[in-house]
């Protein structure tokens, strides 16, 4: 009787390893396939820079945060701007298909940027930064302040962060990072602990259980397109150790607005309460809860604040 307990516990696991691996195989297939043969690369002095482009209006630059890549961009896009842009999204530095330049930095990224807008021929385009995309863009209206109309900063770092909220972020940053270095990992991850994977990207449990189904859709997708990580393994180290911009951005008269919630355990808020007192005449959006998944969760709000913020700073210029 135990020997045949054995041999049944032996081929259940047998089993559900192999369904597993077929499931592993599937998604990462999907995933491989949703990020090739979509995009653009144009070579640059800082190697290949990969990006997509589409909508009608006016242009914007939307730069993804960490984890992310160019799909990133255009989740990003979707979720706060609609069809009434068009929106330029790039991979930044090792995602995806952009190359990672030796001793890289984000100023090195805020150039990139700008070759990019060339090739397309944009003299201007107002730019949103998401999350770990945000020192690359403050640094782009910073060093570039002819090519961006406005700069929308949502739940982006910008500063080293002090004392407790500032380790906390770091460490959950790290963690992602070390996720990210391989497919399996990551996708056993999220496939079987996607509550805690929403914790560790700054979504508290309390955020977690008022989740509206729209609302966890977004999320899902966001967390989702981190597959195939390793194709963004670079990337994602590359971000745990570049030197943000800190006191440097008090030289942006960009008009901005800095979108934040204050859960955000990832990018803790005191990111934005930095940015939006540094940079003259920042307007700051705040949220009580969201965590780092505000844009998610207050997409309504955000969406309309971003628009208006957006199409302001256009008939500024034109005027």
């Amino acid at each position: 009787m135990k020997k045949k307990i054995i041999v049944l516990s032996v081929s259940i696991l047998i089993v559900s390893t192999f369904l597993i691996w077929v499931k592993y195989q599937g998604d990462m297939q999907v995933s491989y396939d949703r990020v090739q043969g979509k995009s653009s690369i144009i070579a640059t002095s800082y190697g290949n820079l990969e990006y997509t482009e589409g909508g009608v209006g006016p242009d914007v630059l939307v730069i993804h945060g960490g984890g992310g890549g160019y799909d990133q961009g255009e989740l990003l896009a979707r979720t706060v701007l609609g069809e009434k842009f068009r929106c330029i999204t790039p991979s930044r530095f090792g995602y995806l298909g952009s190359s990672l330049p030796e001793g890289a930095t984000y100023d090195d990224q805020a150039h990139a940027y700008a070759k990019l807008l060339d090739h397309l021929k944009v003299e201007r385009a107002a730019v949103i930064g998401f999350s770990a995309g945000g020192p690359s863009a403050l640094l782009f209206a910073l060093l570039h302040p002819d090519r961006v109309s406005s700069l929308t900063l949502i739940s982006a770092g910008a500063t080293n962060v002090s004392e407790q909220a500032g380790k906390q972020g770091i460490k959950q940053g790290k963690m992602l990072s070390n996720l990210m270095q391989r497919d399996f990992p990551y996708w056993v991850s999220v496939n079987l602990f996607k509550k805690q994977i929403m914790q560790l990207m700054g979504a508290n449990k309390e955020v977690i259980a008022t989740l509206s189904q729209e609302q966890i859709k977004v999320m899902d997708q966001v967390i989702d397109y981190m597959n195939p990580a390793a194709l963004r393994k670079s990337g994602a180290a590359f971000d745990h150790y570049a030197a943000l911009p800190n006191e440097r951005i008090a030289g942006i008269r960009t008009p901005t607005l800095v979108v934040h919630a204050e859960d955000d355990t990832l990018q803790p808020y005191q990111n934005a309460v930095f940015t939006s007192s540094t940079i003259p005449g920042a307007r700051l959006l705040s949220f009580e809860n969201g965590g780092h998944f505000a844009v998610a969760i207050e997409q309504s709000t955000i969406s309309r604040e971003v628009y208006k913020h957006i199409s302001n700073a256009e008939f500024e210029t034109e005027e």
